[in-house]
C-alpha cells in the first residue's frame, strides 16, 4: 500500500479537472517502459477515494518532461479535456517555470529568446536554429521570455515563462545560448545532478475554468535542493 506521503499532491480540483504536482524523474502517461506514471496513480488514487476502481476517467492535455517536475492540469470530464486543450492551442495557458543553469547570467536581466526547433524523434531531442528552415522541414517557432533572479559563479537561477510550448523547449533554447539547464545530459551539462533530474520545474499554471471563465492559478516552488541551487550565492 502507498504510504500518505506517496500520494498524488492536489493543488486545484473541480468537477471538470484536477491541478497536480508531478515529480521530478515522474512520467506523465505510461509508454513502453512500463515505469510509474502520474496519470495511472492519479486514476488509482482517485478509483479509491470515490470508490470507482477501472472506471475513471482522466485525459491529459499537456506533459511534462520525464526528468521535470511541477504543476501539471489533468481533465476530469470530456469537456474539460476539450477545453482545456483548446486553451493550450490557443496560447492562453500561463506557464512559468523555475529554472536552474549553468554559468553566469546578471541578476535582474531579462531576455526574450526566438528561435525555430525541430523535434529529433530518433535522437530524442529538439534541434534549434536562429532562421526558419525550408517549408515541409518541421521547423516550428519557439518564443519564451526570461528573468535571471540570481547568480554565482558557476549557476544562475531563472523563471521563464514559455509563450509556445515546443517539446524540450526551455532545454533547447536555453542550451542554444550556452547555458544548458543543469543536469541535462541530453543537452550539455556537464554533471548530473545527484537525484538524475534536471533542474527544471513548473511553478505557475494559469487557465480559465472550463465552465465559468475564473481565471484559476496554482503555483508551487521546487526545492533547492533537488534544483543544484543550494548555497547560490548572488554576484556582489
Amino acid at each position: 500500500m502507498r504510504s500518505e506521503a506517496d500520494q498524488p499532491v492536489l493543488l486545484y480540483e473541480d468537477n471538470h479537472c484536477l491541478v497536480v504536482l508531478k515529480p521530478f524523474n515522474r512520467l506523465s502517461q505510461s509508454d513502453d517502459t512500463g515505469d510509474s506514471n502520474l496519470l495511472d496513480e492519479l486514476r488509482a488514487f482517485i478509483g479509491v477515494r470515490h470508490a470507482k476502481p477501472g472506471g475513471v476517467y482522466l485525459g491529459l492535455v499537456h506533459r511534462l518532461d520525464r526528468p521535470a517536475g511541477g504543476v501539471m492540469v489533468v481533465a476530469r470530464t470530456s469537456k474539460g479535456a476539450s477545453r482545456l486543450s483548446a486553451q493550450f492551442r490557443e496560447r492562453s495557458v500561463r506557464k512559468v517555470y523555475r529554472v536552474g543553469v549553468q554559468g553566469v547570467l546578471e541578476p535582474g536581466l531579462e531576455l526574450r529568446l526566438e528561435h525555430w526547433l525541430r523535434k529529433d524523434t530518433a535522437r530524442n531531442r529538439s534541434q534549434v536554429r536562429e532562421t526558419a528552415g525550408a517549408a515541409g522541414e518541421g521547423w516550428l517557432p519557439a518564443r519564451l521570455s526570461l528573468r535571471v533572479l540570481a547568480s554565482d559563479p558557476e549557476r544562475s537561477e531563472l523563471d521563464v515563462e514559455l509563450e509556445t510550448g515546443r517539446p524540450h523547449q526551455i532545454r533547447a533554447q536555453l542550451a542554444a545560448i550556452g547555458h544548458p539547464v543543469l543536469g541535462d545530459l541530453r543537452y550539455g551539462a556537464r554533471e548530473a545532478l545527484p537525484g538524475r533530474n534536471i533542474a527544471l520545474w513548473c511553478r505557475l499554471l494559469g487557465f480559465r475554468q472550463v465552465v465559468t471563465g475564473q481565471w484559476i492559478e496554482s503555483l508551487a516552488l521546487p526545492r533547492a535542493q533537488d534544483m543544484g541551487l543550494t548555497r547560490l550565492t548572488p554576484l556582489p
